[in-house]
């Protein structure tokens, strides 16, 4: 994560914003703790010896603090590595049930619910969808679906839940015509305390980011591209975003919008136009309605989109064309190891998305550029809602 959020938990961390903590929930880890649990979170498994080599502590200083975690069920040890010399070797690892974070995304098409565990698997996740975000039915179903979660644990598993992240999209209240919501509707938004809100149901510590900030850490910590240390994100929503990550952190920016692709002007004719006029989900759903094809199917939780569809190849040959001037604008800027190309869209679209990207990079002058690859990301299209569940999970247990 980026250098501000290895501070101390006094100071505001640029990637969420955080309602204000329960008396007795703090449950903020040692410093030294988190730097261990990162370290191994980042390995999967690493035993005592590379870890006191790693983190620069003593090795007696490294054994006290993994026995500590140990104890506590944050960590459990693996077989012993036998080796040509010396003491067999113990890797560590974090333990799945060690534990929770709870996530709630609200998304322009959907609301969704999600448990995950210390290793990121969901454990449990329910979905409600509507035709715009209205505050009344997103406070009905944080109520009804927090406690639904939570009264399937036992008391063990409830004591380790570490909190709520929410992500929700930058400036909701805005692109009301391209969302196809009532204006008014969505305008009670810009003034609406999501936090205090949501805060009213739990009393464990509540998170708030970007929801597409929130799937690209969800790509950075749980996705199989750890051999990339800067890459610009981007997620085909219904409107597109993006994050970025430099250094192999989540960079965040001052007000936590880095990576806002879907703002980014593009060469279109001759009018004024953004990314996410012609790269996002509303788009092809507005022309699909306007040919009267039924688009239930682009909102379905695991979405498997009908054959032969009308205007779904022009669709992804104009989302290309943006996002190709995207990459390659950033990579310009940044030097970047690659693009990944992320959506919520069936694997078969990504992948034709992804070839057609691929093509006209090809063909793109990129002279005084180096090569530049687009990779297609590899958490799912349930990578907003991974990512908000972790957000507890790395405000606790992470730097």
């Amino acid at each position: 994560m980026s250098e501000t959020m290895q501070a101390t938990s006094n100071e505001p961390s640029p990637v969420w914003q955080k309602s204000v903590v329960p008396k007795g929930q703090s449950g903020l880890r040692a410093l030294n703790e988190r730097r261990i649990l990162t370290l191994i979170r980042q390995h999967q498994q690493l035993p005592k010896a590379q870890i006191a080599k790693q983190t620069g502590l003593s090795a007696q200083a490294a054994t006290v603090i993994i026995n500590r975690l140990e104890h506590d069920g944050l960590l459990q040890r693996g077989e012993p590595h036998r080796g040509k010399r010396g003491q067999p070797s113990v890797p560590f690892s974090l333990r799945a049930n060690g534990a929770f974070g709870l996530g709630i995304k609200i998304g322009r098409r959907s609301m969704q619910i999600s448990l995950i565990d210390f290793l990121g698997n969901v454990r449990a996740s329910l979905c409600e969808h509507w035709d715009f975000p209205a505050i009344e039915a997103m406070q009905r179903f944080t109520q009804k679906g927090l406690r639904a979660i939570l009264s399937a644990l036992d008391e063990e598993e409830v004591g380790r839940v570490s909190g709520v992240g929410v992500a929700m999209p930058f400036e909701i209240w805005r692109w009301s015509e391209q969302a196809g919501a009532p204006e008014d509707e969505l305008a009670r938004w810009k003034e609406f305390d999501v936090l205090a809100a949501v805060q009213k149901f739990t009393k464990l510590p509540v998170y708030l980011c970007n929801d597409d900030t929130a799937a690209c850490a969800a790509e950075l910590w749980f996705g199989q591209h750890r051999e990339l240390s800067d890459y610009l994100y981007c997620f085909v929503g219904t409107f597109i975003g993006g994050g970025m990550v430099l250094n192999r952190k989540l960079h965040v920016g001052r007000s936590g919008n880095a990576g806002a692709v879907g703002s980014l002007p593009v060469l279109a004719g001759s009018g004024n136009a953004q990314l996410l006029d012609s790269a996002s989900l509303h788009r092809l759903e507005k022309n699909l309605k306007q040919m009267d094809v039924d688009t239930a199917f682009l909102h379905a939780r695991h979405s498997i989109w009908p054959d032969n569809l009308p205007a779904v190849a022009r669709w992804l040959e104009e989302a290309a064309e943006g996002i190709v001037q995207a990459a390659i604008s950033a990579h310009a800027f940044l030097d970047l190891d690659a693009v990944v190309i992320e959506g919520a869209v069936p694997d078969a679209v990504k992948q034709v998305l992804l070839h057609k990207c691929e093509q006209l990079l090809a063909d793109a002058d990129c002279r005084g550029l180096s090569p530049l690859r687009l990779l297609p990301g590899s958490v799912g299209a349930d990578a907003r809602a991974l990512g908000c569940a972790n957000l507890p999970l790395l405000a606790q247990y992470s730097l």
